[in-house]
C-alpha cells in the first residue's frame, strides 16, 4: 500500500467514491514546510478555484490534511483526476510517514 497525504478535494467521501468508487479511511497528519496558494483551474463550465501546496521558506508553515492508503492502481486513478497544474511527489510528514501529495507542477 502506498500512502496519499491530501489538504483538498481528496478528502471529500463525495470525490472519493467518484474515484475511486469507494470512501477511504485515513488519518490525520501535517505537512511541514509548506503553504497553500490559490488555483484557477479551467473546467468545463468555466474556471474554477482550488488550492495547491507549494514549499514555503518558513520551515514552520504548516498544511493540516489527512493520510489515506492507497493502491498503486487508486494512484493512477488520482493522476488522471487531477489536472496537469499539479504533480505528485514524495514527502515526510511530521508524523515520519512518507507519503505523496500533490503540489504545484513546475
Amino acid at each position: 500500500m502506498e500512502k496519499l497525504f491530501s489538504y483538498g478535494t481528496l478528502r471529500s467521501k463525495q470525490i472519493q467514491m467518484q474515484i475511486f468508487n469507494k470512501v477511504l479511511t485515513g488519518t490525520a497528519d501535517q505537512l511541514l514546510g509548506y503553504k497553500l496558494k490559490s488555483l484557477q483551474i479551467e473546467e468545463e463550465f468555466g474556471m474554477a478555484d482550488y488550492v495547491v501546496a507549494i514549499p514555503s521558506e518558513n520551515a514552520s508553515e504548516t498544511i493540516h490534511g489527512v493520510v489515506f492508503n492507497v493502491s498503486i492502481t487508486d494512484l493512477a486513478k488520482v493522476d488522471l483526476f487531477e489536472s496537469n497544474s499539479y504533480r505528485r511527489v514524495q514527502v515526510e510528514l511530521k508524523s515520519g510517514t512518507v507519503a505523496w501529495v500533490y503540489t504545484e507542477n513546475k
